[in-house]
């Protein structure tokens, strides 16, 4: 059965490093000069341009028609259940904002559960030049190097990445909660796409990251990638990263980490 898995893993791999790379082409070199914003999502500044729309259709398209059965889960409203025990988690463009501001931090991030647990992890950075890939049990690479997180520094010498939400209220609770955090680490970096952050925990970019409010499609390659290269991940103590909270780190700054941010709140407003 473990030989079929594999088979399986290595399978939906190259399917999503595929589907990955035509998507991060399209939104690099199909970037409009008069990008316009199509929608907004949660509140007025949180935005879904024509180019996030066009991805997910783009990757869902050529992953369906490969794997008819499969289900879906996407941020722009592609969701469908499946039959044969394998769900895609797609975020066709992670930092819309960035993109559409023209900032190289944003990517396309694929991610494929089986059996409800997720078995591969691809985010594609094209202003980057990089690409991003696990499979569960195989390690992380980016490109072809492989993936090894930090050795944990002391905790006040931690560079720690974040985000914030986009609804004023619980911004104003993340900021807040900063304000708290950054006398007791080295500095905080917010970069506008959690895909890339958790992706520099795995490349020893960052020693840590967390964030609330982040959704399925945001995290679920990222912490893969993450976990693979040896990072530990999670949300509230004892819990898997969700919408409350997610953490991912070097080990011995997870452990400080995790429990000091559900000390100050940071899973609530």
């Amino acid at each position: 059965m473990s030989a079929q898995v594999d088979q399986l893993k290595a399978e939906l791999l190259e399917l999503a490093l595929e589907a990955a790379h035509r998507a991060g082409v399209l939104l690099h070199d199909g970037r409009p000069a008069d990008l316009e914003v199509s929608a907004t999502k949660s509140s007025s500044v949180d935005v879904v341009t024509e180019m996030d729309l066009a991805s997910e259709k783009l990757i869902t398209g050529y992953l369906a028609e490969r794997r008819p059965d499969d289900g879906f889960l996407g941020e722009e409203g592609a969701s469908s259940p499946g039959t044969s025990g394998v769900r895609w988690i797609v975020d066709p463009l992670d930092g819309t904002v960035n993109y559409l501001y023209g900032l190289p931090n944003w990517a396309v991030s694929i991610a494929a559960e089986f059996e409800g647990e997720t078995v591969i992890g691809v985010v594609e950075s094209p202003p980057r030049g990089e690409t991003f890939r696990a499979a569960l049990g195989h390690g992380a690479f980016c490109n072809a190097r492989p993936l090894q997180c930090r050795s944990a520094p002391p905790f006040d010498q931690a560079l720690i990445g974040t985000g914030f939400n986009y609804v004023a209220e619980r911004r104003a609770a993340q900021a807040d909660l900063v304000r708290q955090l950054i006398p007791r680490v080295r500095d905080i970096r917010r970069s506008g796409s959690a895909a890339v952050d958790l992706c520099d925990v795995a490349a020893g970019r960052l020693d840590a990251f967390y964030e609330r409010g982040l959704h399925a499609w945001d995290l679920a390659a990222g912490d893969l990638i993450a976990r693979e290269a040896g990072a530990r991940t999670g949300g509230r103590p004892g819990l898997e990263p969700d919408g409350e909270l997610a953490v991912a780190a070097s080990p011995g700054v997870f452990e400080i980490l995790q429990p000091l941010l559900d000390r100050l709140g940071a899973w609530h407003d």
